[in-house]
């Protein structure tokens, strides 16, 4: 039976089966990116792999609708949201084409004597990327586009429930002209793809999704002295301390808290309200929590379409009855309908709950009152998540000071949703190693070859 499917979580039907490769496939795939990573992506110039980015970006924006739809029906994004991470995808893979000089040229080093050393970036050649659902071309345009800039092979297996958007992305990379092996989409089994992992044609992998899937391909890796870089989950803190203008904090709350439908490693899950906020913070949150429409995603009016599939949003449902059993209180929301869940807030969460610690993927937000900044940072440090964090406050030096004592690899101030291209986006703890996006993305499969030559 294939574990590859798309069934519409909007409706439950099941749309299309696709088989995974067999082992034939895959060696003749491993093959073929190694014959590429050694032939055309060593020889290529920069400029050249830089022009066919640029390919790869135009056909995203060309085929933005049909790229859009595709997601709406496996994952059950809402289609603004969908055409919006098109136009996103384009974007990176743009940026990564025009700084390509900056990617792959020599770094000069002082040296204490005579002559001259330089640092040059070398490709490693294949890479295994293992990618997930929740963003299924804005990740893969992000692990794929620096490393192809780089001149290393990429292999790709994508979410089981993604085959007709990985089948469209790979589609993309040949029609810009890009040779065979040199972007390859393997509908592998989970066994399969550690056997890749192990392969020593493969140099490195990249893994977007749960701890769990982290912590197995790093295993793996390890196991086989692989680089592996990992994004994994979050469950990270919005802290209001202060504001001049609290329907504007209250709605980039919201938008952070039901981007993607709740289903963003990086979206606001806990918010740490102060004392003299708190009140009125909590009321307006949940009227604009409350009030999200829930429905089609292809209707422009939908905020929350479906979560991914059934068994997510049984999954959160389950989450948010037992915190309600633990003793949080259910502000609004919690009843779920089939696939689809609506806004919630709990509030009343302790540290001797589960909610405490775990990630809500879905539209639920944990409110906590705080006495003071202090104890928002306790608050927000005490996970053993580290991925992104939000600060609202209208003291420079408070925003300065809380920045720097947040345990997380991004922190925003005064903002929401501004990740972009030339943004390192990445964590620390358990939510993961490594970073994608910016120059730093570049830097990760890379050997940063030393060359000193005597004077």
């Amino acid at each position: 039976m294939s574990t590859y499917a798309v069934v519409n979580p909007a409706t439950g039907e099941t749309l299309a089966t696709y088989p995974t490769a067999t082992d034939e496939e895959v060696e003749s795939a491993l093959a073929t990116a190694d014959a590429a990573a050694r032939g055309w992506l060593r020889t290529s110039t920069p400029d050249e792999r830089a022009r066919l980015l640029r390919r790869v970006a135009e056909l995203h924006r060309e085929r933005r609708d049909d790229l859009a739809a595709i997601i709406v029906r496996e994952m059950g994004k809402p289609l603004a949201a969908a055409e919006g991470e098109v136009d996103f995808a384009a974007d990176i893979t743009e940026y990564y084409a025009d700084h390509i000089g900056e990617i792959t040229g020599d770094t000069p080093v002082d040296v204490l004597g005579d002559g001259t050393a330089v640092i040059r970036r070398a490709p490693l050649g294949v890479l295994l990327g293992i990618m997930p659902w929740n963003f299924p071309y804005y990740q893969v345009a992000r692990f794929a586009a620096p490393n192809i800039a780089i001149g290393n092979a990429i292999l790709l297996k994508h979410a089981s429930q993604c085959p007709q958007s990985a089948e469209a992305i790979e589609r993309i990379y040949a029609d810009a002209g890009f040779p065979a092996g040199v972007y390859t989409d393997l509908r592998l089994t989970n066994e399969q793809a550690a056997e890749v992992i192990a392969d020593p044609r493969v140099q490195g992998v990249s893994v977007t999704g749960s701890e769990r899937a982290g912590a197995a391909v790093a295993e793996v890796a390890g196991r086989n002295l692989k680089k592996a870089v990992l994004e994994l989950g979050g469950s990270d803190p919005f802290l209001l301390l202060s504001t001049d203008d609290l329907d504007q904090a209250v709605q980039a709350a919201v938008d952070a808290r039901l981007d993607n439908v709740g289903q963003s490693c990086n979206g606001a899950k806990r918010f740490l309200v102060v004392d003299e906020l708190y009140d009125a913070f909590l009321e307006k949150f949940t009227a604009a929590m409350a009030a999200a429409t829930v429905g089609d995603p292809f209707a422009e009016d939908t905020v929350l379409g479906p979560l991914s599939s059934l068994t997510a949003a049984e999954r959160l449902a389950e989450q948010v009855d037992r915190a309600v059993a633990q003793g949080a209180t259910l502000v609004t929301g919690g009843a779920r309908d089939g696939a689809f869940y609506p806004g919630t807030v709990l509030t009343g969460v302790t540290r001797d709950m589960d909610a405490y610690r775990e990630e809500f993927f879905g539209p639920v937000g944990v409110v906590y009152r705080v006495a003071d900044e202090d104890e928002a940072i306790e608050i927000a440090n005490d996970t053993g998540f580290g991925l992104g964090s939000y600060v609202f406050t209208t003291d420079p030096a408070q925003a300065e000071r809380v920045a720097d004592r947040i345990d997380a690899g991004m922190v925003y101030v005064n903002l929401v949703l501004a990740d972009s291209p030339e943004l390192p986006f990445g964590g620390v703890k358990r939510s993961g190693t490594g970073r994608e996006l910016g120059l730093l993305a570049a830097d990760e499969f890379v050997n940063k070859k030393l060359i000193r030559v005597a004077g």
